[in-house]
């Protein structure tokens, strides 16, 4: 099941939902902000990891392995000014993992 979280961010420290991600996933970042925008990982939905950087706007994608929550946003001391749209768009949880 396909899903997309988004936000459109003008503060610091503040983040997309979180989403369950298995597999590509599109990441989409617009805007005239200044600052870095951060994709972020984590296994138990509590604990984030820093996926990637971006201090621009950008069409892009990712792959997620195994299944883990992920969220888009600008983590704190991370904004400058104005208002970066960002989204994430990917399979919900779906594990692609080979069986034997």
């Amino acid at each position: 099941m396909s899903r997309i979280v988004s936000a459109s961010i003008g503060a610091q420290n503040t983040f997309t939902d979180a989403m369950k991600v298995s597999g590509p996933f599109d990441v989409s970042i617009s805007g005239t902000f200044s600052g870095t925008v951060t994709v972020q990982r984590s296994y138990d939905n509590s604990t984030w990891k820093d996926v990637e950087n971006f201090t621009a706007p950008i069409e892009c994608y990712g792959f997620q392995p195994e299944i883990a929550w992920c969220r888009i946003g600008i983590k704190t001391g991370a904004y400058t000014n104005g208002t970066a749209v960002v989204s994430l768009a990917g399979n919900s949880g779906i594990d692609y993992t080979p069986t034997r």
